[in-house]
């Protein structure tokens, strides 16, 4: 039981350390995952996977 409960506390303050920034900050987003917003991955041509299936269609 020991275990779970620092096992939830560990998560819980991951977690909150991950989401300070959206949570302190008015106005703050998490940052996009999304490829189609990387202008790096835009310059190698690197496109995602779904848009370009459907393009091929």
């Amino acid at each position: 039981m020991k275990i779970v409960l620092l096992t939830m506390l560990i998560l819980l303050v991951c977690v909150l350390l991950l989401g300070i920034k959206v949570l302190f900050i008015k106005g703050s987003r998490f940052p996009s995952g999304h490829v189609h917003t990387s202008p790096q991955l835009r310059q190698k041509g690197i496109s995602c996977a779904s848009s370009q299936r459907d393009n091929d269609k």
